[in-house]
């Protein structure tokens, strides 16, 4: 005998079923192509370095022979300077020095000077130091080094990196100078302002 009840359940069912899988179909299908975004905060702390300096060699006059006249001798140095702070504050480098001696015997007090100076980035990027300095700078000296001048600037936002600063410094030597080999102690330090 034919079970008619079970057959149209079991139809039945099988339309529902297929119906319902057609309708998650079109849900999703619907949902993909609406799509959804969030917004999201993205955070990165930056900690601050150091204002540091060092002389990476002396000045080294070249020799001179007296002749009668006054004459002058000139030698670079490179100091490498890093501002690392991140702060764009600016700095500055000062010079003194003590007398240049040999005995008792000593050059005038104004016998060196600065007569200019360079710039070199060290790194990848650097804010090239603006400097607001003029020259010929005369090294103070003394028996005792007396107070320092200042001879290169970073104004405020500039010289943020690491850099090599050259100056050149120049010995004038009178003609009444006598023969021997003069040293001077050159002493150069940075200041966190411009």
């Amino acid at each position: 005998m034919f079970d008619f009840s079970r057959r149209f359940v079991a139809k039945k069912w099988q339309r529902l079923t297929l119906s319902g899988i057609a309708g998650t179909v079109i849900l999703l299908v619907g949902l993909v192509a609406t799509g959804f975004a969030d917004d999201v905060t993205g955070s990165l702390a930056v900690t601050g370095g150091s204002l540091t300096m060092s002389a990476v060699d002396n000045p080294a006059f070249p020799g001179i022979t007296l002749n009668g006249s006054a004459q002058t001798t000139s030698d670079s140095i490179d100091i490498d300077v890093q501002d690392l702070r991140g702060s764009g504050a600016g700095w500055h480098l000062e010079v003194t020095s003590t007398t240049f001696t040999n005995g008792s015997n000593t050059l005038p007090t104004t016998a060196m000077s600065i007569t200019g100076v360079t710039t070199a980035c060290d790194g990848t990027t650097c804010t090239d130091p603006t400097n607001g300095n003029a020259y010929s700078i005369t090294v103070p000296a003394g028996a005792t080094a007396p107070t320092a001048v200042e001879f290169f600037d970073a104004a405020t936002n500039t010289g943020m990196g690491d850099f090599t600063i050259t100056p050149t410094f120049e010995l004038a030597v009178p003609a009444t100078t006598y023969a021997g080999t003069y040293t001077s102690t050159i002493t150069l330090t940075i200041a966190n302002t411009p």
